[in-house]
C-alpha cells in the first residue's frame, strides 16, 4: 500500500507547493508512480501541472463532500506515472461545510483508502494555514516534510506546528511523524541562512535534508508555463536539486527504483572503462 506524504507548513511562500509539484515529477520520472493531491483552495498544484482554473471540473471538494468517490476525480499528467487530484476554489467553503460534521477531520483518509493501495506513493500538498484542510491531511498521512526558508520567522512557525501536530496525533494519527525539514529559497551566501540551518540540525538532526532547493529563476518560471521544472528546463539548478531530494527521500526510505539499479550498475563500469591502460 502506498505511503502517505503530507507537505505541511502554515507559513506561505516557504516553496511548500513547488516541492509538492517537483519532488511528485522527479519520482514519477524515476519510475514511482505517483499521486498528487491538491488541498489548498488556491489549486497551485493544479495550474502547475497545467490544469487551469475550471469551475465545472470536479475536484478534491467533492471528493470531500462525499458527491464523487476520488478515482472518478483523478486525472492524468504529462508525465505518464504522475497523476492529480485536482484543487478548486472551492475548497475554501470546506471549512465551514465540514465544521458540525462529526467526522470531519478523517474526511480526507477516508477518502483515499479505496485508491491508496495503486500508488507508490500519495503526496498531500495542504494550504499555508492551520486549518481542517490541513488537519485532514495531518490525519491522512503517514509522515511529514516540513518545506521552510532559513529566516526567523519560519523558526518561530515551526512550535506552532509541532504543536498542531501533537494534537491531531492525540486525535486521530498516532502514528504520524515529521520524516524531514527541508531548506528551501536557499541562499548560502548569508549568515542567518547558515544560522538557522545549524539551529535546525541541532533541532531535527537527521531529519534536516542534505539536499537544500535553491533560489533558482526557472524554478520560479515553471509554473507559469505547466510544468514542473524538470520538464521545462531539465539541467536548471532546480531541477538537480529537486532529483537530489527525490534520491534522498528514496534513501531515507529503502526504495530503489529500476533506473535507480540501472545506473548503479551503469557508474562501476563506467568507471573501468576510464582507467588507464598499462603500457
Amino acid at each position: 500500500m502506498g505511503k502517505i506524504l503530507g507537505l505541511v507548513n502554515q507559513k506561505g511562500g516557504v516553496g511548500k507547493t513547488t516541492t509538492a509539484i517537483n519532488l511528485a515529477a522527479c519520482l514519477a520520472l524515476e519510475g514511482l508512480k505517483v499521486l498528487l493531491v491538491d488541498c489548498d483552495p488556491q489549486a497551485n498544484c493544479s495550474s502547475g501541472l497545467g490544469f487551469q482554473r475550471d469551475d465545472n471540473r470536479r475536484s478534491i471538494y467533492d471528493v470531500l463532500m462525499g458527491d464523487a468517490p476520488a478515482e472518478q476525480v483523478i486525472l492524468p499528467t504529462e508525465i505518464d506515472l504522475l497523476s492529480l487530484l485536482p484543487g478548486s476554489k472551492n475548497l475554501t467553503g470546506a471549512n465551514v461545510e465540514l465544521a458540525t460534521a462529526d467526522d470531519r477531520a478523517l474526511r480526507l483518509r477516508r477518502a483515499l483508502v479505496p485508491i491508496q493501495a495503486e500508488y507508490d506513493l500519495v503526496i498531500l500538498d495542504c494550504p499555508p494555514a492551520l486549518d481542517l484542510l490541513t488537519v485532514n491531511v495531518l490525519a491522512a498521512a503517514d509522515t511529514l516534510i516540513v518545506p521552510m526558508q532559513a529566516e526567523y520567522f519560519a523558526l518561530e512557525g515551526i512550535s506552532e506546528l509541532i504543536s498542531t501536530l501533537e494534537r491531531v496525533r492525540a486525535a486521530y494519527n498516532p502514528t504520524l511523524t515529521i520524516e524531514g525539514v527541508l531548506l528551501t529559497m536557499y541562499d548560502d551566501r548569508t549568515n542567518l541562512a547558515q544560522q538557522v540551518t545549524d539551529t535546525l540540525r541541532e533541532y531535527f538532526k537527521d531529519r534536516l535534508y542534505h539536499t537544500v532547493i535553491p533560489r533558482n529563476v526557472r524554478l520560479a518560471e515553471a509554473p507559469s508555463h505547466g510544468k514542473p521544472v524538470a520538464l521545462y528546463d531539465p539541467r536548471s539548478r532546480g531541477t538537480e536539486a529537486y532529483f537530489e531530494m527525490a534520491g534522498e527521500f528514496m534513501a531515507r526510505n529503502g526504495i530503489v527504483t529500476p533506473s535507480r539499479k540501472e545506473r548503479a550498475v551503469a557508474e562501476p563500469v563506467a568507471k573501468v572503462s576510464v582507467l588507464p591502460t598499462s603500457g
